[in-house]
């Protein structure tokens, strides 16, 4: 069947699914896709019907042919999207659990930076004036503070495996689209705002995170890579840029 066949093609040219809460969204896709196949049948088959209905049950055609598939797909959709919000509030509005790994994620043209809030599992102040890439500063860490003394700042996000991450998701100038597919993670960085999502990393590996909103000319080169390791492997890695960090 063609239908069959574009279904299957579509759901190939995924990416592969790295995270806990990815297959409940690819189910959530294949649903999707297979009712839009369904209904693109259903259209034909009234179509066929209505034209060949008998002139003196055109009432009857009409609530049977319309109102009933107009009844029901109202439903259908109220179903599904009721399913999609679910789905999407999982990683969004619940809130990650209190055990979960923090990591800011701040987004400016053209980069992204990740900051650790080292020992203290606190970050630290942040000041729009003492933003200074040039200086070794670029989120404009506040050193007054006494919490900013451990913050691991990174051009590469480093994450264990099978643990659930909490990211608070930042910007400084414009509307940035942080995503990594293989996670199924997409969100907007709007300035102004801190915008949390959470997930958990089930494949270790190195994935591209990638801009999805044009911020600007260098748009394109707006990338970054999410380094999936062992849990040994991120406490090794934590370690050697803690050293680095200290006075």
């Amino acid at each position: 069947m063609p239908g069959l066949f574009v279904v299957t093609s579509l759901l190939s040219l995924l990416p592969a699914d790295a995270s806990a809460h990815g297959p409940a969204l690819d189910r959530q896709l294949l649903l999707s896709l297979w009712i839009i196949l369904a209904l693109f049948a259903l259209a034909h088959i009234i179509l066929i019907v209505g034209l060949a209905a008998r002139r003196h049950s055109v009432q009857r055609s009409v609530w049977q042919i319309e109102y009933l598939p107009l009844l029901a797909l109202a439903i259908l959709f109220a179903v599904m999207t009721v399913r999609a919000e679910r789905l999407w509030a999982a990683t969004r509005y619940t809130g990650a659990s209190l055990t979960a790994l923090q990591v800011e994620v701040t987004g400016v043209q053209f980069a992204w930076y990740f900051r650790y809030p080292g020992t203290d599992a606190t970050f630290g102040r942040t000041l729009p004036q003492l933003v200074a890439p040039g200086e070794g500063n670029p989120l404009g860490i506040d050193p007054a503070d006494r919490h900013s003394a451990d913050d691991i700042v990174s051009s590469q996000l480093v994450l264990p495996i099978g643990r659930e991450v909490d990211l608070a998701i930042r910007s400084q100038d414009v509307i940035h689209g942080f995503s990594v597919p293989e996670m199924r993670l997409k969100q907007n960085a709007v300035p102004g705002e801190t915008i949390h999502i959470h997930f958990t990393p089930t494949a270790k590996g190195t994935y591209a995170i990638l801009c999805t909103q044009v911020c600007g000319m260098g748009h394109y080169r707006m990338n970054a890579n999410l380094h999936v390791v062992t849990p040994l492997e991120f406490d090794q890695w934590l370690a050697q840029r803690e050293k680095a960090v200290q006075p």
